[in-house]
């Protein structure tokens, strides 16, 4: 009977975990993770998980793995792989043998630099246990110091807002979402954070870090000082390639894989945070996506090519984030756009088309309150896929029908 181990029990491994099943396989399934909980999602943990003090949102009940007859050892860490032997050591001293291996062991929080021994008052946010911890420093008028203009950060100051935290965020960089989200696009979600109270401080270079009992502070380079009851680093992430290394697997920008997700080494594969991939519809421009629809497709995909399917990565890039009643949607890649068109809609929302100098559609950026984009931004991602060239001032007239430029 085959045996196939999957390594990091998070989103995408549960995901594959239970495609497989969809898809026929009869063979052991065992799920290996580290964290004491079971697979659950992310995206909660930044947002009503913190501001409700929720427990985990799983993906699926005990019950249901049972059922399915898939394996979950939760709390154990995979300490090496023999891909001669086909055997994954784990923590517990156990050797578990696999006919075939997906890692999808994702990412961790990128550490503020120079930090070391035990820190209290400096947190990353990436775990329920993460969450549960900075939860506890968010009372009213405590004061949140947030390192990272990112999508996390920016979740996390507008829920630590909603429970009366007072919050600086400071971002190196000219201005917030400086990766892949157009000026535009930041622009609005950075007045609607100031609106609601958030100090939001660009271009400051920090030196260090110095926490104590009461208080932590942020030694600025200009000589300037910062004192804050809690920090929360949010500054990136790094893929966890470190067991694939070392079992002698192709890293590059995370654990190499083909359009497949399949690696260098023959019966492994690897897929979510902690792979790079080759996309056809961007030229084969590899990419490392830290989404939750990737981790979901990439999931489903695995499962599919660890029984011979040899299906192709097709799934365009797609991110959302909700702050306050604000939801933004990017599908594609703005990149080698050489024109943008800007479509307005109802209640203040806009879409950004990006075309290419073809004059082909290869991403749409949008914002607006509760779903007034999602609907839009959905048209947008199958035009891409299509590669539609549509009339740029079509585009624009928002009483012009995305279907038909969809159709035509």
């Amino acid at each position: 009977m085959l045996h196939i181990v999957i390594i990091g029990a998070g989103e995408c491994g549960a995901r594959a975990a239970f495609a497989l099943r969809e898809k026929g396989f009869d063979g052991q399934i065992t799920l290996v993770g580290a964290e004491e909980h079971l697979p659950y999602e992310r995206p909660p943990l930044s947002k009503e998980a913190l501001l409700h003090g929720l427990e985990p949102k799983l993906v699926s009940d005990a019950a249901r793995y049972a059922d399915a007859g898939i394996a979950v050892l939760t709390g154990l860490s995979v300490e090496s792989i023999d891909p001669a032997g086909k055997t994954v050591q784990l923590s517990n001293g156990d050797s578990l043998p696999y006919d075939r291996l997906l890692l999808t062991m994702g990412a961790r929080p990128r550490p503020f630099p120079g930090l070391s021994g035990t820190i209290h008052r400096i947190r990353t946010l990436r775990t329920h246990d993460d969450t549960v911890a900075i939860r506890a420093g968010l009372q009213p008028g405590k004061h949140l110091a947030i390192i990272g203009g990112g999508f996390i950060g920016l979740e996390l100051a507008a829920t630590a807002r909603k429970l009366g935290a007072q919050v600086t965020l400071l971002e190196g960089l000219p201005r917030i979402l400086s990766r892949g989200v157009p000026d535009e696009i930041a622009g609005v979600v950075a007045a609607r954070h100031q609106a609601e109270g958030v100090e939001i401080l660009c271009g400051v270079k920090i030196q260090s870090l110095e926490e104590s009992r009461d208080e932590v502070k942020v030694h600025f380079e200009d000589g300037r000082t910062m004192a804050a009851d809690l920090i929360v680093v949010g500054i990136g992430a790094i893929p966890n390639v470190e067991l694939a290394r070392d079992a002698g697997l192709t890293i590059d920008n995370g654990i190499a894989v083909d359009e497949h997700l399949q690696t260098s080494v023959p019966d492994i594969f690897a897929a979510g945070d902690c792979c790079s991939f080759p996309l056809a519809h961007y030229d084969g421009r590899r990419l490392r996506l830290e989404a939750w629809r990737n981790a979901q497709d990439q999931g489903a995909l695995a499962a599919a090519n660890l029984l011979g399917a040899g299906e192709a990565m097709s799934a365009l890039p797609w991110f959302w984030s909700d702050q306050y009643d604000l939801t933004l949607q990017i599908a594609g890649l703005a990149d080698g756009a050489t024109q943008t068109i800007r479509r307005d809609t109802a209640d203040g929302a806009f879409i950004l088309f990006h075309l290419d100098a073809g004059g082909r559609l290869i991403a749409a950026s949008g914002i607006g309150t509760g779903n007034a984009i999602a609907r839009d931004i959905r048209l947008a991602e199958m035009m891409i896929a299509a590669g539609v060239r549509p009339d740029p001032v079509a585009l624009a007239a928002a009483q012009t029908k995305l279907k038909s430029l969809l159709a035509a």
